[in-house]
């Protein structure tokens, strides 16, 4: 039986030998390549058309396939990483998310972004100081129900 973990080293070696980025795999199936790497991650689903189209890109199983269509459990290692790129998301939540919780709750009232209604695109933008890099999140406001 084929767990995500395994699908997802077949996916890393099957990017590999073709010479793909995430870029291109992502719009041979049409879809974002931020979604397209987390659900090759195992972090979320692809719908059953975008899980066929990926495995017919990189040759996948129909057991691999089937997989990617399952929802994941998403559990990931609590203690704070300390590879440099991603330590320092964490340390921007650690900074800014009481700050951007704040400034929800005053512009939309008590509630939250949802991560599930989202999308999310990385860019990358000339300046002077060096090219920066731009992050764009957009989540449905969800307001809490008192009950």
């Amino acid at each position: 039986m084929l767990m995500k973990e395994d699908v997802t080293v077949q996916i890393i070696a099957a990017k590999k030998k073709a010479d793909l980025t995430w870029e291109g795999i992502a719009e041979a199936i049409g879809m974002s390549p931020i979604f397209t790497h987390s659900a090759c991650m195992g972090m979320n689903a692809f719908p059953a058309d975008k899980a066929a189209a990926l495995g017919a890109l990189l040759g996948l199983s129909d057991d691999a396939i089937s997989v990617l269509e399952e929802s994941p459990t998403k559990v990931w290692d609590q203690a704070v990483p300390t590879d440099p790129c991603i330590y320092r998301f964490y340390e921007i939540v650690g900074v800014y998310c009481p700050t951007l919780k704040a400034l929800i709750h005053e512009k939309f009232g008590d509630g939250i972004m949802s991560a599930i209604d989202f999308d999310m695109s990385l860019t990358r933008v000339e300046h002077p100081k060096g090219d920066r890099v731009k992050i764009e999140m957009s989540g449905k406001y969800l307001q809490y129900n008192a009950w």
